[in-house]
């Protein structure tokens, strides 16, 4: 079994990529959808400026680096559980370490948008429609699966 601080040395490293994918789809979906671009993560900060968050489209502090900062902090955490749990199995092909993502990346979405209450869900859904959110969600598992096949190849 892989040890906790092996654990955390990874999920860092594919949380951030997680993160940074996730955060660049949704600023994609958004525009897509007709919304600025950082509205998806400034809404994020909705837990500590309310829902008027998602309205805010510029860059702040108290938006944007809050919402990035909540947003990356709880991709890490997401990473976390999916370095567990591949652990010292570490799939050897993308497809199966792809597969595992997207089954964490369902779980997270699951509990964000199903158990959290709505204070500190991403609030997402104050800007984007479902499907843009899934889409979201779908990045945030591709980044899982890439930084963890980064790990795997420095390990």
């Amino acid at each position: 079994m892989t040890s906790w601080a092996t654990t955390l040395r990874y999920a860092f490293v594919s949380g951030t990529v997680a993160s940074a994918t996730s955060t660049i789809a949704l600023a994609v979906l958004a525009r897509t959808e007709g919304k600025g671009a950082l509205q998806p993560v400034n809404s994020t900060s909705h837990w500590r400026n309310g829902e008027r968050a998602a309205a805010f489209s510029g860059a702040d502090l108290a938006h944007t680096a809050v919402g990035y900062a909540t947003h990356h902090a709880a991709t890490v955490f997401w990473a976390v559980l999916f370095e567990r749990w591949i652990g010292s199995r570490r799939p050897a092909k993308v497809l199966p370490l792809m597969q595992d993502a997207l089954v964490l990346s369902a779980i997270a979405a699951a509990v964000d948008y199903g158990a959290t209450p709505k204070r500190f869900t991403p609030g997402w859904e104050f800007v984007l429609s479902k499907r843009s959110m899934a889409v979201a969600y779908a990045a945030m598992a591709l980044g899982l699966a890439a930084g963890a096949s980064l790990n795997r190849r420095t390990r």
